[in-house]
């Protein structure tokens, strides 16, 4: 099997490679772009398909240090194209595509009672290896006459934005925290997350039944106990 090259696919008309130009965006208006930050904006039409040529590009040249075949191995052929449209496209879409649209209604209802959506299934990936972290949320809000009403379905869609980045479970639960907070405006908040990291499972010490669990709480269910009791204990006993 050849492969084939094409020319100069990560490259700009200008000739700059349009990872650099999308860093030139991000630092003149100072933003930061962590492997957690969405960058979304600063990605003009059409440079995402050029960065994942670049990645490709990236990718192959890590199989060809690794030294496999890639030319004549039939299962390592397309490798590093299916591996930059998965980090892209998918696993990490989270920082190179705009929030997800969101309609939010006003609390007609009055509705003051505490509402607790999940267990959300989510998928990530540590940003120390880029090893899976898979898990599971619950979200709880209280809301307040002011409140903001989104559709159960828009909590897992915030969810899968954020966790769509390589992430450390404990700011991914911030990051998820804040945007519900933004979005919703409620009287109080409680996020807790229960995760399997690959990073201790598949390599380091290997312990295959090890999860983490942590938790986020904003507001009233930060000041009220009893609040924060009757949250915790409507959850599903976790694995």
């Amino acid at each position: 099997m050849t492969r084939e090259i094409s020319m100069n696919p990560t490259v700009t008309d200008e000739g700059t490679p349009v990872s650099v130009k999308i860093r030139e965006r991000l630092a003149a208006s100072r933003k930061r772009y962590y492997a957690n930050d969405n960058i979304a904006e600063f990605i003009e039409p059409g440079e995402l398909e050029k960065l994942l040529d670049e990645v490709e590009e990236k990718m192959q040249g890590v199989l060809d240090s690794m030294v496999i075949d890639t030319e004549h191995d039939h299962n390592t052929g397309n490798t590093a194209r299916r591996v930059a449209k998965m980090y892209l496209n998918e696993v990490f879409k989270g920082r190179y595509v705009q929030a997800p649209s969101i309609t939010e209604f006003p609390n007609v209802g009055h509705l003051n009672e505490l509402m607790i959506v999940g267990p959300i299934t989510v998928r990530s990936a540590c940003s120390h290896h880029f090893c899976p972290v898979m898990g599971q949320i619950w979200i709880g809000i209280m809301p307040n006459e002011h409140t903001n009403v989104i559709g159960l379905s828009k909590y897992a869609r915030l969810a899968e934005w954020v966790m769509g980045r390589p992430q450390i479970q404990e700011e991914a639960v911030v990051q998820l925290a804040d945007l519900i907070q933004e979005k919703t405006q409620p009287d109080g908040l409680a996020i807790v997350m229960e995760a399997s990291h690959f990073c201790m499972s598949w390599r380091g010490v290997k312990d295959m039944d090890s999860k983490m669990i942590n938790s986020v709480m904003r507001g009233v269910f930060l000041k009220d106990p009893n609040l924060r009791r009757e949250f915790l204990s409507l959850i599903p006993k976790k694995s």
